[in-house]
């Protein structure tokens, strides 16, 4: 049987832009880790960023991470410890920069209303458990789960050419 890990759920509703998931304002000025961690979801939940736990997991509807392509609005998120962003859908670019930056993103329609914020999940490779509710995990293309079990596309183009020196 396939490891069940538990996850600790914040939810948000649609059309979460990347301001909201990082103001614009610090795209300049914050540069370490922490410190973007630090405002990620400032405006919409001012809790977020002091409460955020290593495994946390967001829900959210639809359209998430919608507006800029900007990086930070994904590297807060994993920062702050978030592993999985679960959505009714994605915006294009952000849907691809979490991959870029080794953050899981899931599309799962029929999860989003099901859960709010302090909600548990359980989490195997394959799928999502609530309750007696199993919702399978979309498989995602070799290439992408290579990216993913990398850490980032970065992380796996440096273990590629240091492979080929």
């Amino acid at each position: 049987m396939a490891r069940l890990t538990t996850h600790r759920v914040w939810a948000y509703g649609d059309n979460v832009n990347t301001d909201v998931i990082f103001p614009g304002k610090y795209t300049y000025t914050l540069k370490t880790p922490e410190a973007i961690a630090s405002v990620a979801l400032e405006d919409l939940d001012p809790n977020f960023a002091n409460n955020v736990q290593d495994g946390d997991v967001i829900v959210a509807g639809q359209n998430w991470g919608n507006g800029s392509s900007r990086e930070q609005a994904v590297s807060a998120l994993k920062y702050a410890g978030v592993k999985v962003i679960i959505a009714k859908s994605f915006s294009r670019i952000y849907f691809r920069n979490c991959i870029n930056q080794g953050l899981l993103p899931i599309v799962l329609p029929a999860l989003a209303d099901e859960l709010s914020t302090g909600d548990t999940i359980q989490m195997s490779e394959h799928e999502i458990i609530i309750g007696d509710n199993h919702y399978p995990i979309p498989v995602l293309s070799p290439s992408v789960q290579a990216i993913l079990d990398a850490g980032g596309l970065i992380p796996l183009l440096q273990q590629r050419f240091q492979k080929n020196g």
